[in-house]
């Protein structure tokens, strides 16, 4: 019996261990952004909701979460969407491009490089990765994996 509980045990605390938590507040990013600048979070608009992206330029499930977003631009146009990566920069140049995302103000991509503080910070293992902040920078919801449109969107106007 004492050795069927410290197994138990031993699963519990290694599954406690592996649980990922998302941090309440945005992730305290540097980027290169597509205009050659660096941007951080003290430079977001104040009292606007924020969707912060972790992406691959070159990842297939990244590219199609911004072809599905496509339709509900414009209900998003009042939110800051901070697409971040750690590819070069003529990538997230590309990609920005192909995606038509510089029709859209409130779209900022940029590159963390090999900081990968982003990354670390989220704990992240795969893209894309997003999280999204309400209009006073604390978490609404965070997304390991792309959801459906529509509940991006419900989680969105919550923010």
């Amino acid at each position: 019996m004492k050795k069927l509980v410290f197994f138990l045990s031993l699963v519990i605390a290694s599954a406690c261990t592996r649980a990922q938590t998302t941090p309440p507040v945005i992730a305290p990013y540097k980027i290169l952004t597509t205009n050659d600048v660096y941007t951080t979070p003290a430079d977001l608009k104040k009292n606007k909701p924020v969707m912060l992206i972790y992406f691959a330029p070159d990842c297939g499930h990244c590219q199609k979460l911004i072809n599905d977003m496509k339709p509900m631009m414009n209900d998003i146009k009042n939110v800051q969407v901070v697409m971040i990566t750690f590819s070069d920069i003529r990538m997230v140049k590309t990609f920005q491009k192909d995606y038509g995302l510089t029709a859209w103000p409130n779209f900022t991509l940029g590159t963390e490089g090999y900081t990968y503080t982003v990354q670390k910070y989220y704990q992240l293992k795969h893209t894309p990765y997003i999280a999204i902040y309400d209009h006073k920078g604390k978490l609404v919801q965070a997304y390991e994996k792309p959801p459906e449109m529509k509940e991006l969107l419900a989680t969105i106007k919550k923010a």
